[in-house]
């Protein structure tokens, strides 16, 4: 079956914008994606819409699309965007062959020094659950390159000046032939620059740039998590020959917690309490990231019992709501008690004893599954 045309399948214009292009796609993804479209056919569109949408929000491959139809995208015919490459690189060898000038004129129109983008940078740093809880802006330093004052950036002596590099005559690349094929790469001599520095400058050495630092702002959003990054947009390592600044990826290292753990967007903690209080019951006042909160702890209380606090855990970055806070009970066994204290434990043990099960229901239990096990 022939393929619809791309701009037909997300109802828009030739002309189209990419807001437009995005909106189109974003309205008919909602529309027909299968988690919400159970009806027969939703699924094929949804797929329809999505091809349609990465040829045209790919500039390179909409215009391969526009010249050439659905043939220039089609990766089985080598694809729109190649096949320009494809007539470009038999026009040089056939220029080369036969010594036109079309061929000459083909590289020229192309030539110019290779364009890169500079590297990312990452930046680990280190903050509190309290900093993750609340939010936290603070400032750091990276490092930078600014042009060097005694060149000017040109990366050569005061008083002279680069010169085009004779090998690839400026392009910034040479073409090596074998036969019918050629093969194109960086130029060794310039290193793609297209100009080569015959007296460098000595303060920068040739490169027109000198390291140097910057500080900037960081503004960490309330809710994030351990691992996360927060991307600064070009403010990563500057690109060469005029090409853009890669960017800054701070990534975020929240700091053990001396009284809780984190899970996701819950908040864990082991809350001691003392065997009377586990005993006899009673009220207990807990710290939170949001303030103090209270806790009723039932007569009877056994260690591990854990209560829930809702709300008090931490509210994510995508988060609607907050997470909760567990407190899970730790009853403390008392030490380096005195002769008095350890008669009154040996007479409580004494009246707990003769009151069978009823006080230590667990302990019952346990010696019934002791005596099943060895019979």
């Amino acid at each position: 079956m022939a393929k619809r045309d791309y701009y037909e399948t997300l109802g828009i214009a030739k002309n189209a914008t990419e807001d437009e292009i995005k909106k189109a796609y974003r309205r008919l993804a909602m529309k027909h994606h299968p988690d919400r479209n159970p009806d027969a056919g939703s699924e094929a569109k949804f797929k329809e819409a999505k091809e349609a949408y990465e040829m045209l929000s790919d500039a390179d491959k909409r215009a391969a699309y526009d010249r050439y139809g659905h043939a220039g995208v089609d990766p089985n015919t080598g694809g729109g965007a190649n096949m320009g490459g494809f007539a470009e690189a038999f026009g040089d060898i056939f220029g080369d062959i036969f010594g036109g000038q079309a061929g000459a004129q083909q590289r020229g129109a192309r030539g110019g020094p290779q364009v890169f983008r500079g590297a990312d940078l990452r930046y680990a740093m280190d903050i509190t659950l309290e900093q993750a809880f609340s939010g936290y802006e603070t400032q750091i330093k990276i490092p930078t390159w600014d042009n060097c004052d005694v060149c000017k950036g040109s990366g050569a002596k005061p008083g002279t000046k680069p010169t085009t590099c004779p090998t690839c005559s400026g392009s910034g690349t040479v073409r090596m032939q074998q036969g019918f094929f050629s093969i194109q790469q960086t130029c060794g001599r310039c290193h793609g620059t297209g100009k080569i520095i015959p007296e460098p400058c000595t303060t920068c050495e040739g490169v027109g740039k000198i390291k140097s630092t910057k500080t900037l702002e960081v503004k960490i959003p309330a809710g994030i998590d351990d691992g996360m990054r927060i991307r600064s947009s070009g403010n990563g390592e500057p690109g060469v020959n005029g090409g853009p600044s890669g960017d800054l990826y701070v990534e975020i290292r929240i700091k053990q917690h001396a009284m809780f753990q984190r899970d996701g967007d819950d908040l864990h903690c082991e809350m001691p309490i003392s065997f009377a209080t586990a005993a006899l019951g009673g009220e207990l006042e807990i710290p939170t990231l949001s303030g103090n909160a209270a806790i009723s702890i039932p007569e009877g209380t056994q260690s591990g019992k854990t209560f829930r606090l809702r709300g008090k855990g931490i509210k994510g970055v995508r988060a609607g709501y907050p997470g909760d806070l567990y407190c899970h009970v730790a009853v403390e066994t008392p030490v380096r008690l005195t002769e008095h204290q350890k008669k009154l434990l040996r007479e409580f043990d004494s009246s707990t004893n003769e009151g069978g099960a009823k006080h230590s229901p667990q302990t019952k239990g346990w010696a019934e599954k002791v005596k099943d096990f060895f019979a």
